[in-house]
């Protein structure tokens, strides 16, 4: 009969602590470290990974006065929580939204019991803080650039991301860090993770998501004409008239991640139903470029939200995140609910949050009217 530790060497002990603990989404205790390494090697001896915590703390490893280890210099979400929340919630089919923030509801959730998540978060952050909102909702711009009509035609405000500095460029990238590690957390193996970006700030979300140690498995390309750039430089306008500051934009990224598979994609199909991505028939694979229209009066009429994305786009992209069909998709930044009444249409499980009672309170009332909405 083989002992525990045989033919393990010790680097891979080494380097399955600190996988364990970079994944992390909190500090863990000696035996929560043991469980999980066990699980990744086999059957570990706890003295091997407590002499190795206790011979590397503090030069690699920080303890906590109650006993806890965490990799040194790495910020660790907050998921400390009361042992019961209660969370306003409105369901629809087979949609669930609730009005919580989304760090504190994920923290809850068991880890691995989400299969995918399409979300358009705030990304700018500074333009979602209430002082913004407020200035927004009373037309007053702040960071939202008002465009004026055009045609008789009201144009949707838009974030100022080229007034971020870089203060504020540094709290983008610790954001997504932050999500990105709680996500790994509670994400199945080989879950597709598609997040809405931009061409000014992709590569920060990017770089983010990746320090979690998601995979980065491309962009989604929403062709779209955007009203961003193009312009020509402001009060000096007729002086020079046939030069644009910067390239009108006619495309939108959506960074795309995964979970890191458990085997081979098969092996991750058959148990978790999740590595791959829908196909829109037999014949077409899905693909990373998607034709997509502004989005629509008809359906800004039925959900008033400032960055609404077109439910012809997120029907292609929520359908297909899920290879199988099966599974429960996660939009943590709700929003007005487009991406549940997206997955209402497909037949697809969805839980949105989000924070901002106005919005919730906008999503209670758009999510049944989007989901049955003809595109």
């Amino acid at each position: 009969m083989s002992t525990v530790n045989e033919r393990i060497p010790p680097g891979r002990i080494r380097d399955s602590i600190y996988r364990v603990l970079s994944n992390s989404s909190k500090p863990l205790t000696p035996k929560e470290i043991e469980n999980q390494v066990s699980t990744i090697l086999g059957k570990v001896a706890p003295s091997s990974i407590r002499s190795y915590l206790i011979a590397n703390t503090p030069d690699t490893f920080v303890r906590s006065q109650r006993g806890q280890y965490m990799l040194k210099g790495l910020d660790y979400c907050d998921t400390t929580s009361p042992e019961e929340q209660h969370w306003d919630t409105f369901t629809f089919g087979k949609s669930k939204l609730i009005h919580a923030d989304c760090f504190d509801w994920l923290s809850a959730q068991p880890n691995s019991s989400i299969h995918a998540i399409v979300t358009d978060p705030p990304y700018g952050l500074v333009e979602y803080s209430p002082d913004q909102l407020k200035k927004l909702r009373a037309g007053k711009g702040g960071t939202w650039r008002i465009p004026p009509s055009f045609d008789g035609n009201e144009r949707s405000p838009l974030p100022r991301f080229t007034t971020l500095n870089e203060e504020q460029i540094e709290d983008i990238r610790k954001f997504f860090v932050k999500l990105g590690k709680l996500l790994i957390q509670k994400l199945v193996p080989g879950a597709n993770v598609i997040i809405a970006s931009n061409p000014l700030l992709s590569y920060i979300v990017s770089s983010a998501l990746a320090q979690a140690n998601l995979e980065r498995r491309g962009e989604i390309i929403r062709l779209t004409m955007t009203m961003r750039g193009g312009d020509r430089p402001k009060d000096a306008h007729v002086e020079f008239s046939d030069i644009s500051v910067m390239p009108r934009s006619m495309w939108e990224p959506w960074v795309l991640f995964r979970k890191p598979l458990d085997g081979r994609v098969q092996d991750n199909l058959r148990t978790y139903g999740t590595g791959g991505f829908r196909r829109p028939n037999a014949h077409k694979p899905f693909g990373d470029v998607i034709e997509s229209s502004p989005t629509r009066a008809k359906e800004r009429a039925l959900a008033p939200h400032p960055s609404l994305k077109p439910q012809s786009f997120l029907r292609t992209i929520v359908r297909g995140v899920l290879p199988l069909g099966t599974g429960i998709i996660c939009d943590p930044f709700a929003g007005s609910g487009s991406t549940l009444a997206a997955a209402e249409a497909v037949g697809y499980q969805c839980i949105g949050i989000e924070r901002d009672s106005t919005y919730f309170s906008q999503a209670r009332k758009s999510i049944p009217l989007l989901a049955e909405y003809e595109v």
